[in-house]
């Protein structure tokens, strides 16, 4: 199996699933009992929060949290910010972002929150100004995404902190899920207030994720159990899952991948050797994920050429895993405004740290036949 499909989830490194065996046989205790056993796995606990903070640049350990996933710290970052500030009803995102912020802001809409969806050009870039001029008073949080998941477009996040920190008193927060382990982090050069990740995209197991709360930020979590307070999340934690982060988290800062020597090999092939197929989002690679090529094949059905891949076993994306089952053109091709023949043939190849030139030269050698055959049958 030819696995470029990184963006949805990750494979166990080997490294992280030995990290994590000894917690689910022999090392049991709960990290907040007072004997030693106890004591023992705690310190495993802070080593993995002291691995994440080092990842993404943090300053303090303990402004790391742990949390199930990615998910669950963006809604976090929203609501925790919302109930922490009862009288600020307006939020700032953007029409791009994924399904864990977009539904969440969708589903406050009707509560009577306001929220300002800021658009994106043909390139999936955002307009600064219109950040600029959506601050108010009563904004209370800007959550605007690192890299997006279906054409890994990134925003300029720092430059966007200091707009909000020069305009407004909102919080800003970013959902770094799938940025973190493909670029470098570092938020300590900028003002960013919150920063939600997953362990399931950089090589940890699913079920495991963080949110970065820079310190002196204090929000109640909407979860209610036993050792809930502010600024913590409630619940007993999973040891495994945490000493599998912190060694995925490890791993990132010693990786010496080449990943963006192959999905820029990928990449050139297709777009100058396969008719009418088109990068979605902007030429300039260096706003755009290493690992990540969003291409359309117009006039064709991105979920056939997905099943064709499939059948010779290659495995990639028509857009974001959680859009799967929806046979409508994605949100975020719409917001870029990509004419639907070509958002309805768009494939997303992901790369990743196990992914070879091999299996890029494999996809080289059969992607144009395939193309070929659907066009011959008008598919």
């Amino acid at each position: 199996m030819i696995y470029f499909d990184n963006n949805a989830t990750t494979q166990i490194a080997p490294e992280v699933f030995e990290a994590m065996t000894p917690f689910l046989t022999d090392f049991y205790g709960n990290p907040s009992s007072a004997y030693n056993f106890g004591r023992d796995i705690r310190q495993i606990v802070e080593k993995s929060r002291a691995e994440v903070a080092n990842l993404i640049g943090a300053n303090d350990t303990k402004e790391i949290i742990f949390t199930s996933c990615g998910t669950e710290s963006d809604n976090w970052a929203i609501l925790g910010t919302l109930e922490a500030n009862p009288n600020r009803k307006h939020i700032i995102t953007t029409q791009v972002e994924h399904e864990a912020v977009r539904k969440v802001c969708e589903k406050l809409e009707t509560k009577g929150f306001e929220i300002t969806w800021l658009e994106v050009d043909e390139n999936g870039q955002l307009n600064l100004e219109e950040l600029r001029n959506s601050l108010r008073d009563e904004t209370a949080i800007v959550s605007v995404m690192l890299a997006n998941n279906e054409t890994g477009i990134l925003f300029p996040v720092k430059e966007i902190a200091e707009i909000i920190k020069a305009n407004s008193n909102a919080l800003f927060h970013v959902d770094g899920v799938n940025a973190v382990g493909k670029i470098p982090i570092n938020l300590k050069e900028t003002a960013i207030d919150l920063f939600s990740l997953s362990g399931h995209k950089f090589h940890a197991p699913k079920g495991i994720g963080a949110l970065y709360m820079r310190e002196g930020i204090n929000l109640p979590s909407f979860f209610i159990g036993g050792g809930q307070e502010s600024g913590r999340r409630a619940g007993t934690e999973a040891v495994h899952q945490i000493a599998g982060l912190g060694t995925a988290a490890k791993l990132v800062t010693q990786s010496t991948s080449n990943v963006r020597v192959l999905r820029d090999k990928l990449e050139d092939f297709i777009l100058q050797n396969i008719q009418d197929a088109k990068l979605n989002g902007t030429t300039d690679r260096d706003k755009r994920l290493p690992n990540t090529a969003s291409i359309a094949f117009s006039n064709l059905n991105g979920e056939v050429i997905l099943a064709k891949l499939n059948d010779i076993g290659v495995c990639v994306s028509t857009g974001s895993a959680c859009n799967s089952d929806n046979h409508v053109s994605s949100a975020v091709l719409r917001a870029m405004n990509v004419p639907y023949t070509d958002a309805m043939g768009t494939i997303r190849f992901s790369l990743g740290r196990f992914n070879t030139e091999q299996e890029v030269d494999f996809v080289i050698e059969n992607l144009p036949r395939i193309i070929e055959d659907l066009r011959g049958m008008g598919l």
